[in-house]
C-alpha cells in the first residue's frame, strides 16, 4: 500500500516571471486598440459586440473613429481546441444577434426529451430531474461548430481573427497591461531554431481581454500578480468526451450519476443526440477525488459497458475523442474583480460556470458582451484604467450571471464529503432557493486534497467499444510534432506513487511510469489542463499544437 501524499507538495509554483513581462514591446510591434486572447465563445462574442457598438457610433457620427480589434487563437483552426457537452441556453445568442431567430443559430437539435438515472454496475434507476438540470427550450450543439460560426460573423464585421497564434505572456508597464507576446514556433526539443522558426510577436493594445478558457495561464498569473483573491479557491473537474456514430437512434438527453464513480468522487455522465445517428457522450469528474489511481478516461471506458450505453454504441464507431477541464468553484471562487488597468477577464478564465445546471457557454458569451460594452465606454472616454473598465464587473455583478451562480453557490461544495451527504444538502438548497446553509462551504484547492489507494482497475480495451489512451489521442486529431519543446514544468523529487497519480490523472497518456520513474511524452498533450491543476504546470506552446476537434 502506497503512502498518502498531497499533490501540492510536488507541484512547481506558477512560472509568473515567464507570464508577466515588464518589458518594452519590440520595434516590430503590432498595434491594435483591443486584443482578445482566445477565440472561444467569450472572446468572439466580445469582439462581435464591440465591433457592432463601434459601427453604431460611426453611423451616428459619435466621433470614436476606427477601432482595430484582433482575436488571437492558439489552435490552428477555430474551434479545434474547444470541447463541451453541449446543451446550450440560447439566451446570449438572442441578445448578441437580435435580428436572428433560434433557427439561424448553429445548433443541432432542440431538447425534446430528457432523463436522469442513478447507475449501479447493473442497473439504471430513473430519478426525478432536479430543477437546475431541466433543459426545456434549450438546444444540443457542437461547441466547435458554434465557434466557427461566431468566427465567420466576426470576420464579416472586419475583425482580425488570427488562428495559430498562442499568447505566452502579458506585457506590462507598472500595474498596467499594455499588450501581449506570442509564443515562438519552430524550435526543437532543446530550444534550437529549425528552418521554419518564427519569433515571438509583440501586440500592443489599449485593452487586453483574456478569454483563454478553463485554467487560463495568463489569467492565473495576472490574478496572482495583482493579489486578487476569491472567497474559495477555484476547483476543477476533468471531462472526457467521445463522439459516436450509432446504429440505434437517440432522441433523449441522458444524464447519470453514481457508477462507475466511487461515492466520494463528484461527477456524472451525459449522452446527447446531435443527429439521429450521431451522439456525444462523456464523463465529468471533480479533480478533488481522494485516490491515487482514479482514471477518468478508464472510467468512461468502463461506463460504456453498462447496458444503458452499450445498446446505443454496439455496432457503432468512435468518431472523435477529447478532454477538457471545467471550472467548478462557482460564485465563491469568482475573483474579487475581473478587470484592471488595460485588462478584463472573461468566460471560463474567470470561472463563469454553473455546475448544478451544467451550463457555461451562455455565461461566457454574456461576459464577452458585457466586456465589450465596458471597453467601448472606456474607448469613448479615452480612459482604459481600472476605474473605467471596472464597469465590466458592475455589469456582471448586476446580471443573471451573478444571480444564477449565487443561487447555487454552495451546491458543488456540498459534495466535498461524498455523494449521499451532498445530495441531501443539495436538495435542501434547492428547496430553500440557495438560502441553506447560511454560510459559505469552504473548499481546499484540488492540489491540496490528499491522495491514497482505492480506485478500480482499468478496463482492457477491445478497440470496438472501449479504447486505450493512445487510440483516444489519435481520435482527437492531435498531430503535434514529436520534436516540439516540452511545455510542462515538473516539480522535484517525484516518487513512484506521485508518478502513478500523474499517469492515471492525465487522460492522454502524457505521463507514464518506467522502472519506477516518471516518463513524459509532451506531444500527446491535448491541452485539457488537468495536469496544471494537480500536477506538472502547463505552459503555452507553439501554434497549432494539440488537438484538432471538428464536431466536439
Amino acid at each position: 500500500m502506497a503512502a498518502r501524499f498531497v499533490p501540492a507538495d510536488h507541484q512547481s509554483a506558477l512560472p509568473r516571471d515567464q507570464l508577466i513581462l515588464a518589458q518594452s514591446p519590440g520595434e516590430e510591434r503590432i498595434e491594435l486598440d483591443v486584443v482578445f486572447v482566445g477565440a472561444g465563445p467569450a472572446g468572439l462574442a466580445g469582439a462581435i459586440e464591440l465591433a457592432r457598438l463601434v459601427k453604431r457610433d460611426q453611423d451616428s457620427g459619435g466621433g470614436l473613429g476606427e477601432v482595430s480589434i484582433g482575436v488571437l487563437e492558439k489552435a490552428a483552426g477555430l474551434g479545434e481546441h474547444c470541447l463541451s457537452g453541449a446543451v446550450v441556453n440560447p439566451r446570449s445568442f438572442r441578445e448578441l444577434f437580435p435580428e436572428l431567430s433560434d433557427a439561424d443559430f448553429p445548433f443541432r437539435t432542440p431538447v425534446k426529451h430528457e432523463v436522469i438515472y442513478r447507475l449501479s454496475s447493473r442497473r439504471a434507476t430513473r430519478i426525478p430531474t432536479p430543477p437546475t438540470m431541466r433543459n426545456a427550450g434549450f438546444y444540443v450543439a457542437s461547441i466547435c461548430e458554434i465557434v466557427r460560426w461566431l468566427g465567420e460573423r466576426a470576420q464579416e464585421l472586419g475583425i482580425d481573427v488570427f488562428a495559430g497564434f498562442p499568447v505566452g505572456a502579458l506585457l506590462t508597464e507598472g500595474d498596467r497591461v499594455i499588450g501581449v507576446r506570442t509564443v515562438p514556433s519552430g524550435l526543437d526539443r532543446d530550444g534550437n531554431q529549425l528552418s521554419n522558426y518564427m519569433p515571438s510577436a509583440d501586440i500592443v493594445a489599449k485593452v487586453t481581454a483574456l478569454a483563454e478558457g478553463s485554467r487560463g495561464m495568463l489569467a492565473q498569473a495576472y490574478l496572482e500578480w495583482q493579489g486578487i483573491g476569491s472567497a474559495n479557491p477555484q476547483i476543477f473537474a476533468l471531462g472526457v468526451k467521445e463522439l459516436w456514430e450509432i446504429k440505434q437512434p437517440l432522441d433523449t438527453v441522458i444524464h447519470t450519476m453514481g457508477w462507475p464513480l466511487p461515492n466520494d468522487a463528484f461527477g456524472g455522465s451525459f449522452m446527447y443526440p446531435l443527429e439521429a445517428n450521431l451522439a456525444s457522450l462523456g464523463l465529468v469528474v471533480g479533480l478533488d477525488y481522494p485516490y491515487r489511481a482514479l482514471d477518468v478516461h478508464d472510467l468512461l471506458q468502463r461506463m460504456k459497458t453498462h447496458a444503458l450505453f452499450r445498446r446505443y454504441l454496439e455496432g457503432g464507431e468512435l468518431v472523435e475523442w477529447g478532454a477538457k477541464t471545467i471550472p467548478e468553484g462557482g460564485y465563491h471562487a469568482l475573483p474579487e474583480r475581473r478587470s484592471g488597468d488595460g485588462l478584463v477577464i472573461l468566460g471560463d478564465a474567470a470561472g463563469f460556470v454553473d455546475v448544478p445546471s451544467l451550463k457555461g457557454i451562455h455565461y461566457a458569451m454574456q461576459s464577452g458582451i458585457f466586456a465589450a460594452r465596458a471597453i467601448y465606454g472606456a474607448l469613448k472616454a479615452n480612459d482604459t484604467t481600472a476605474a473605467q473598465l471596472g464597469e465590466y464587473d458592475r455589469l456582471v455583478d448586476g446580471s443573471y450571471i451573478r444571480d444564477d451562480l449565487y443561487r447555487t453557490r454552495n451546491m458543488r461544495p456540498a459534495f466535498k464529503h461524498g455523494f449521499y451527504r451532498g445530495a441531501v444538502k443539495a436538495g435542501l438548497m434547492t428547496l430553500t432557493g440557495g438560502r441553506f446553509p447560511r454560510r459559505k462551504i469552504t473548499m481546499p484547492r484540488d492540489a491540496e486534497v490528499p491522495r491514497g489507494d482505492g480506485a478500480e482497475e482499468a478496463v482492457s480495451p477491445d478497440g470496438k467499444l472501449t479504447f486505450s489512451k493512445v487510440d483516444a489521442v489519435f481520435k482527437s486529431g492531435n498531430a503535434t510534432r514529436d520534436t516540439i519543446p516540452s511545455h510542462l514544468i515538473v516539480g522535484e523529487d517525484i516518487s513512484t506513487a506521485v508518478a502513478e497519480f500523474y499517469s492515471h490523472m492525465c487522460p492522454a497518456g502524457v505521463y507514464e511510469v518506467a522502472d519506477g520513474e516518471l516518463a513524459i511524452n509532451p506531444p500527446n498533450c491535448v491541452d485539457c489542463k488537468a495536469t496544471d491543476v494537480v500536477g506538472p504546470r502547463w505552459t503555452p506552446r507553439e501554434g497549432g499544437a494539440g488537438p484538432a476537434y471538428k464536431r466536439m
